[in-house]
């Protein structure tokens, strides 16, 4: 959350982020106004990737203050593309409950969350899987993270209804496997910046599925495969999801490849940029899948559905086999086969 005590104004969040081109008089400048309550540049050509959060040296968090400025200015490209689904979810949220699903499961074992995602949304047969097995699962608005709402606009989704997301999770009354990285991070993260309370425990996906392949190792065949990982914007506020990934990788047997544009330096998957310029986001997501290849890579590696679903024709031109994590996790259990380049 923005914190303007910590920002000494070094300019360093807009100086680095790679998608415009600002001297540090520049940025400095753009932070004041939007200090200041004023429309500035950035806002016409940020395209939320939240690179800044974590190239902020002090924590002051200037995504924070970009996406609620976004929000309350109003007139960039891509608030101005997702308003209608931004009220939508509001008046859902100011509303019934209704519109969300949820197939019980064993007594003893956690659920599932799908956030507010369509199961169609993720690859065929992944409730099937061994590792989900008897798993409570849930999906819709009333467990909808919010946090990527900042993406469109919506970044006070979060702290006015994330209150109620927690309160009907914690009606399950199980422990909850977040699918997604932004339903861990309301729990993990933005609950606590916004004092609430989660009552429940909780796991990210990469702890939930490390551990299901240690305790099934003797299941597990070796993939010896070499791959490249899109992580989503979330991943910024997650650091420790890497050492959970890798763990992961270690057990499959897949090498992740070192490259030019991970960690830090990792490029968005393009979805948000369509919004502001789509061919900025063909060439991000062009850079990246180069990058990827050029490093001998034989699969991309996704664990959000917007990734996947924007990033489908340009690995699909470059012959890159693009693969959700869960999937590449039952390869190595047998339930489905490496696919056909």
């Amino acid at each position: 959350m923005w914190d303007a005590s910590k920002c000494d104004f070094c300019g360093d969040c807009l100086v680095k982020c790679r998608y415009v081109d600002y001297d540090k008089d520049k940025a400095v400048s753009e932070i004041r106004l939007l200090m200041e309550g004023k429309a500035a540049d950035i806002l016409d050509r940020c395209i939320t990737c939240n690179a800044c959060f974590q190239n902020c040296p002090t924590g002051a968090d200037p995504a924070n203050l970009i996406y609620k400025m976004l929000e309350k200015i109003g007139t960039g490209t891509i608030v101005a593309s997702f308003k209608p689904y931004i009220d939508i979810v509001t008046r859902a949220f100011e509303g019934s409950s209704g519109g969300s699903q949820v197939i019980e499961g064993d007594p003893d074992k956690p659920v599932l969350s799908f956030d507010s995602f369509l199961f169609t949304q993720f690859p065929e047969g992944t409730l099937e899987s061994r590792m989900f097995k008897g798993m409570t699962v849930v999906r819709g608005k009333k467990y909808a993270s919010l946090v990527g709402m900042g993406h469109m606009g919506g970044e006070s989704l979060a702290e006015r209804y994330g209150q109620k997301v927690i309160e009907g999770l914690a009606e399950l009354g199980k422990d909850i496997v977040y699918l997604h990285n932004e339903g861990y991070v309301l729990a993990h993260v933005k609950a606590k910046e916004l004092g609430i309370h989660v009552p429940y425990k909780y796991m990210h996906l990469f702890e939930y599925m490390r551990d299901y392949l240690k305790n099934n190792q003797n299941d597990i065949t070796k993939l010896n495969k070499k791959v490249a990982y899109q992580p989503n914007c979330a991943v910024r506020w997650i650091p420790e999801q890497d050492v959970w990934l890798n763990e992961i990788f270690e057990l499959i047997g897949v090498e992740r490849v070192s490259r030019k544009y991970e960690g830090l330096n990792a490029l968005c998957c393009g979805g948000p940029a369509l919004a502001v310029n789509k061919e900025l986001a063909l060439n991000i997501q062009n850079d990246n899948i180069n990058d990827a290849i050029e490093n001998h890579a034989e699969a991309m590696i996704t664990i959000c559905p917007m990734c996947d679903a924007v990033m489908r024709d340009q690995t699909s031109k470059a012959g890159l086999p693009k693969i959700f994590i869960t999937d590449l996790c039952r390869m190595a259990l047998g339930e489905v086969s490496w696919p056909v380049s």
